[in-house]
C-alpha cells in the first residue's frame, strides 16, 4: 500500500472539524496529524512539528476553512505559502463564493471543496491536490487538472480573451470587467461562455485556476 497522505483540519466549529477528523480518519489512505480552531493555532501546532519532528510528520494537505476568528483562512494560507510552500492548501467553503475563493487562490490555496461534500469526493479532492498540486470541486472538468504533457494542444485565445481571462483572477465584477475592457457587459458575457466552452469548465474559479496553472496569470 502507498504511504498515507498526512492532513490538517483548521476549523473554529468543533462538531464540524472533529466530524471531519473523524470521517477522514477511516480513510486508509488518509492520516490526520492535528486539527487546529484558527490559523494562529495552526502556526503554533506547524511550529512545533517543525522543531520535535522531521518533515514526514508535516501534514501534506491542509483543509482549511475561510471565515475564523483570531487568524482567518486568507491571512492562515497565506502565511502557510510563504513558510511551507511544500504544503497544499484545500479550502473550506460553505457556498459557491467566486470572490472567496478566489480571494483564497490569491492567497496560495490550491484549489476548494464545499463543506456539504460527501466523504468520497472530499477523499478524491485531498488525493488530486496532493498527487497533481490542483483541485477545484466537479464544477471543474478533469481537463484542469491533467498534466501538460498530455499530448491535447493548448487551446489558442485572441487578444480579448485574455485580457478576460487575466481580469477574471482579479476581484472585480463582470460589469467592473465590461468597463475596464471598454466593451458591453452581455460581450463579457459572450467572452465568459466561450472560455468555459473552450475549456470545458463551468466555473470562474475554474478560469483562475486554470489561468494560474498555465501561466497565464501570476499573483504577486
Amino acid at each position: 500500500m502507498a504511504d498515507k497522505i498526512n492532513i490538517a483540519i483548521v476549523d473554529d466549529h468543533t462538531l464540524f472539524r472533529n466530524g471531519v477528523a473523524a470521517l477522514m480518519g477511516e480513510f486508509e489512505e488518509l492520516k490526520v496529524i492535528f486539527e487546529a480552531e484558527n490559523g494562529e493555532q495552526m502556526q503554533q501546532i506547524l511550529a512545533k512539528h517543525s522543531l520535535n519532528g522531521s518533515p514526514s510528520d508535516l501534514p501534506q494537505v491542509i483543509l482549511m476553512d475561510i471565515n475564523m476568528p483570531v487568524m482567518d483562512g486568507y491571512a492562515a494560507t497565506k502565511w502557510v505559502k510563504e513558510k511551507y510552500p511544500q504544503i497544499k492548501v484545500l479550502a473550506l467553503s460553505m457556498f459557491e463564493d467566486d470572490k472567496a475563493v478566489i480571494r483564497m487562490i490569491k492567497n496560495g490555496a490550491s484549489g476548494y471543496v464545499l463543506k456539504e461534500s460527501r466523504p468520497k469526493d472530499l477523499l478524491e479532492a485531498i488525493k488530486t491536490i496532493n498527487e497533481k498540486g490542483v483541485y477545484i470541486n466537479d464544477l471543474v472538468s478533469g481537463k484542469l487538472l491533467r498534466s501538460v504533457s498530455d499530448a491535447e494542444p493548448a487551446p489558442e485565445f485572441s487578444k480579448k480573451e485574455l485580457e478576460f481571462l487575466k481580469l477574471c483572477c482579479s476581484e472585480l465584477t463582470y460589469k467592473e470587467m465590461a468597463d475596464q475592457m471598454f466593451i458591453s457587459p452581455r460581450t463579457v458575457d459572450n467572452y465568459r461562455e466561450a472560455l468555459f466552452l473552450k475549456l470545458n469548465l463551468k466555473s470562474r474559479s475554474g478560469l483562475v485556476l486554470y489561468a494560474i496553472q498555465n501561466g497565464i496569470f501570476n499573483f504577486e
